[in-house]
């Protein structure tokens, strides 16, 4: 991060995933020299626009840290059975390490069967019930990217989570249940909003550590964070003037939070980043080789 940015409370996202990168790349070359190539299948049905540029940079990232890296692409009228078909067979070749469904599916494509149907030890999206479920047991299973890659910023930036007040403003099945569980296992005590929280700014003023991932442009106001608030904004919301804004009034917010995660260049990175960590995990747990002893190699 620049001096400039860090004095600004601005949490880079960006800089910080070209760290990840960097380091998961370390982690893949060591993988490689024990024989193991660590390969990405990314399973995208349907041509949805927004989706073929998720699925180009997560391409791209995945080459540049040395993956193996394939794309396979079904029409829009892929059947069920015919996606099911596919999953299976990634799931029964040992060169496969990690497989992600790139979500949403096309209309008549039911995912939450597709996600059950994969192999936990593949799931690098963290979506699989036995992964969900690893989260609140505390176990070591993958986890889902984005709050992961929350907590790994506020780790990197150096925020104390253990015995603060955080704020999780959704209840998603992606983020804010997933994140809810990660902060309580640091020891964070957790509050999670919705929709029908009685007085959701005061709540909000209560946080020591406010996530916004509602999908609400700019819901959350300056009035809604207590001075020196750490806030992470994972919403992206594109206006009427083409350009994207969070969930967080990010101009005013800046003024009063001690830290603060912009959009773009946020959260955003970080969650292409943590896929990558996670398809590198699952290469080490395939060969057998414990994950600690490929991290414990390449630390400084």
């Amino acid at each position: 991060m620049t001096t400039e940015l860090k004095d600004m409370g601005i949490i880079d996202g960006k800089e910080t995933a070209a760290q990840v990168r960097s380091e998961v790349a370390g982690h893949v070359a060591t993988l490689k020299a024990r024989g193991i190539a660590p390969s990405l299948v990314v399973v995208l049905v349907g041509d949805d626009p927004a989706s073929q540029v998720y699925v180009r940079n997560k391409d791209k990232a995945a080459v540049g840290a040395g993956f193996l890296v394939e794309t396979v692409r079904l029409p829009a009228t892929t059947s069920q059975s015919d996606l099911m078909e596919v999953v299976q067979g990634l799931n029964a070749d040992p060169t496969k390490h990690g497989i992600l469904i790139q979500l949403p599916l096309p209309k008549g494509l039911e995912a939450e069967p597709v996600l059950r149907a994969l192999d936990p030890s593949k799931d690098v999206d963290g979506l699989h019930p036995s992964n969900v479920a690893s989260i609140w047991r505390g176990g070591r299973g993958l986890v889902p990217c984005t709050p992961a890659g929350c907590i790994e910023l506020l780790d990197r930036y150096g925020v104390e989570i253990e015995g603060k007040r955080a704020v999780v403003v959704g209840r998603s099945q992606l983020v804010g249940k997933p994140l809810s569980a990660l902060l309580l296992a640091r020891n964070a005590t957790v509050t999670m909003c919705h929709s029908r929280t009685v007085d959701l700014p005061g709540v909000c003023r209560e946080a020591d550590i406010l996530v916004a991932a509602v999908g609400k442009s700019e819901l959350v106001k300056r009035d809604w964070v207590k001075p020196g608030a750490v806030v992470l904004d994972v919403g992206i919301n594109r206006g009427e003037d083409g350009k994207l804004r969070g969930d967080v009034a990010f101009a005013e917010v800046s003024e009063v939070a001690s830290m603060i995660t912009p959009v773009p260049g946020g959260i955003g990175p970080m969650t292409i980043a943590m896929l990558l960590w996670n398809t590198a995990r699952a290469a080490a747990k395939s060969a057998g080789i414990p994950w600690d002893a490929i991290a414990s190699s390449n630390a400084s």
